[in-house]
């Protein structure tokens, strides 16, 4: 007998995988958490139903959530993850040497546990000496805290539940106040086919509150449509111009996905998706 998931993607499109092992179910205060060796995409983490994160193409997520706005700082040196109990966000911004503490906010303590226990490739950095896990409520965290960070990144689940706050116009405020004064936020807002209105509705809020606003791309299979869309907002730098010893440093990074070049790359849009940024019909 053959086992598939599917998630439902949308109401009219779902996503299948045949499964070669269920290597755990559970249940923690706020969501179900599976753990599926699929035949396709490795090692998978789902959610509530929602594939969240795989062995075979999170690095592309992961990679692109961090290294744009990590190398267009001049000095990241403090940096916050809200959410990404995984440890994959964590384990590429433990990838620049001028980082000297990463602190983890993450609401989910059972989904950092069974990262650890059963996603150990994407977890790797959870128990690095600079690495500080905070179990606890994100959007809380950001509050307490006043120009404490050098970058703030978002690596929310989709916008239901417990994440819903972290797609408000508040949270956002707190972050920018949470920042350092050449401090940048990134944030993962979905996909520009089918959560077009949210990307256009982040990318309005972030413009009215960070100078500089940006929005770049990446294609990551197991995510609605394939199609990821991050929205930076930067107080001083613009990540579409980090400078040429940045990207000198960049190339160092051990990547897969990411690369000086991708960098450049990422932020040049489709003129669907540029539409969306400048405030055109989201569809």
């Amino acid at each position: 007998m053959e086992l598939w998931f599917t998630e439902d993607q949308t109401p009219e499109m779902r996503i299948s995988c045949r499964v070669k092992e269920v290597l755990y179910r559970g249940k923690s205060t706020y969501q179900e958490i599976l753990v599926l060796d699929t035949f396709q995409f490795g090692r998978m983490l789902v959610l509530d139903d929602i594939i969240q994160t795989t062995e075979r193409d999170e690095f592309v997520y992961h990679e692109m959530i961090v290294h744009p706005a990590l190398v267009a700082h001049p000095k990241p040196e403090r940096v916050l993850v809200v959410g990404g109990g995984d440890g994959g966000t964590v384990r590429e911004v433990l990838k620049h040497t001028s980082v000297q503490e990463v602190v983890l906010a993450e609401i989910d303590e059972k989904v950092v546990e069974v990262a650890r226990r059963f996603l150990p490739t994407i977890s790797s950095g959870l128990d690095d000496p600079r690495v500080k896990v905070d179990i606890g409520d994100g959007i809380k965290h950001v509050k307490g805290v006043r120009g404490a960070y050098d970058v703030i990144i978002v690596d929310s689940t989709d916008p239901i539940g417990p994440a819903v706050g972290l797609f408000s116009e508040d949270f956002y405020r707190s972050v920018r106040e949470a920042l350092r004064p050449e401090g940048l936020l990134v944030a993962q807002t979905e996909s520009p086919f089918f959560n077009s209105t949210l990307v256009q509705q982040v990318q309005r809020t972030v413009a009215g509150l960070f100078p500089v606003t940006t929005l770049h791309l990446a294609s990551v299979p197991t995510y609605p449509g394939g199609l990821w869309s991050f929205t930076i907002g930067s107080k001083v730098v613009d990540p579409r111009n980090p400078g040429q010893e940045r990207l000198e440093m960049a190339a160092g990074l051990e990547t897969r996905y990411y690369s000086p070049e991708v960098q450049h790359q990422a932020f040049v849009l489709p003129p669907f998706v540029a539409e969306l940024v400048q405030g055109g019909d989201a569809g």
